[in-house]
C-alpha cells in the first residue's frame, strides 16, 4: 500500500507502508460501509514497557459510539508487535520503516475513516470519559474544528503541578502558543475536515511538529478547551521528544516557515517576529558557547532576515 501526506496541503512523495493482514497479524480490517465516528490514532516506536497501557485506557473508555483504534509501529525493534498480539482482534495496526512521529500520525490520518479524530501518544494514557466528553462538546458546538481537555502531569511517576506558563487559553491563542506549545496531541480532537484545511503535520520535523501545527491552526481558526483533566501525561523518560536537545531550532523553523507561507495580520506577524528574534538569540548564544557553527550561521541569518523586515 502507499500513503500519502499533505503538509499544508501539498502533497510529499509516495512512501511505502505495510498495514499487517490477517494471515500475519490477523488485524482487524475496517468495514468502510460501517464508518466509525470517531478514529483514535496512537504512533509508537520501541515503546513495548508502555503500548498495552495506551490500548487499554482507549478500550476502556464510556463512549457509548464508534471507535477503531489504530496503532501505527514506527519501525519498532523491541516487542512492540507481541505486546499488541491481544489486541488483535481490536484494532488495526500499521507498520512502517522509521520515520517519525509525524509521519506517524500522518498515517494513521490516511487510513482513518471517521468523522472524527483523536490522538494519544503510546506513553500517555486517557481518562475514561475523554471521548464522551469531547463528542458532546461538539454536538453542542457544531462549528467548533478542534478542542482539547485539561490533562494531569506526572513525572518520574508523581504527579506535579503545571507552571502558570503552562495553562492552556481557550480560543483564539494565536499569541499565547507563539513561544511554546500549549495543545498536547493526546487532549486534542478535531472534525476530519480540519485536515482538508490546515494540512498534516511536517515530516520535515524531527521535533516540535505538534507546535508547528497548532501555531497554523491559531492563526485564524479557535482551539477549544474543555477544562477538565481526561488525560494523564506522562513525562521524566529518556525517549520523549520533548527532552531532545535544542528544541527551539525546530520552533525557529516552524516561526520562519509561518512568517513566509501565511496571511498573518499586522499584530500576529509582529508577535511572531519578536518571538523569532527572542528565540534567535537565546539560541544563538547556546550554539556560539558549544561551537555549534552551522546553527550560528542560520541564527545570524534568521536574526539579519526578521531585522530588515521589521517594518513590513
Amino acid at each position: 500500500m502507499h500513503c500519502v501526506s499533505t503538509v499544508d496541503g501539498q502533497k510529499m512523495s509516495n512512501r511505502k507502508c505495510q498495514i499487517l493482514t490477517p494471515q500475519d497479524y490477523h488485524s482487524t480490517m475496517i468495514n468502510k460501509a460501517n464508518v466509525p465516528t470517531v478514529s483514535i490514532i496512537i504512533p509508537t516506536f520501541n515503546r513495548a514497557w508502555c503500548i498495552a497501557g495506551a490500548v487499554e485506557s482507549v478500550l476502556g473508555q464510556e463512549y457509548p459510539g464508534e471507535m477503531e483504534i489504530i496503532v501505527v509501529d514506527d519501525g519498532s525493534s523491541d516487542t512492540t508487535r507481541e505486546v499488541l498480539g491481544p489486541y488483535k482482534d481490536k484494532i488495526s495496526l500499521l507498520v512502517q520503516e522509521n520515520m517519525g512521529v509525524s509521519a506517524a500520525r500522518n498515517r494513521g490520518i490516511e487510513f482513518s475513516s471517521g468523522e472524527f479524530i483523536a490522538f494519544l501518544d503510546s506513553d500517555d494514557l486517557w481518562m475514561p470519559e475523554k471521548l464522551s466528553c469531547q463528542m458532546d462538546f461538539f454536538m453542542e458546538n457544531p462549528d467548533a474544528m478542534i478542542c482539547q481537555t485539561e490533562e494531569i502531569w506526572i513525572r518520574n511517576g508523581r504527579r506535579v503541578n503545571p507552571k502558570k506558563r503552562h495553562k492552556k487559553p481557550s480560543g483564539m491563542i494565536f499569541e499565547p502558543s507563539l513561544r511554546l506549545c500549549l495543545v498536547s496531541p493526546s487532549a486534542v480532537m478535531m472534525r476530519r475536515d480540519f485536515f482538508h484545511v490546515k494540512g498534516f503535520f511536517d515530516e520535515t520535523l524531527p521535533a516540535c511538529e505538534d507546535y508547528d501545527l497548532w501555531l497554523r491552526t491559531a492563526v485564524d481558526m479557535p482551539i477549544h478547551l474543555i477544562d477538565k483533566p481526561c488525560i494523564i501525561k506522562k513525562g521524566g523518560h529518556g525517549d520523549q521528544l520533548s527532552s531532545m536537545h535544542s528544541l527551539d531550532r525546530y520552533r525557529i523553523e516552524s516561526l520562519a516557515k509561518l512568517l513566509e507561507h501565511h496571511n498573518l495580520t499586522r499584530a500576529q506577524r509582529e508577535s511572531a517576529m519578536g518571538v523569532l528574534r527572542e528565540k534567535c538569540t537565546i539560541y544563538l548564544k547556546g550554539c556560539l558557547k558549544r561551537d555549534k557553527q552551522d546553527d550560528v550561521q542560520y541564527c545570524e541569518a534568521m536574526l539579519k532576515k526578521t531585522l530588515e523586515n521589521r517594518h513590513l
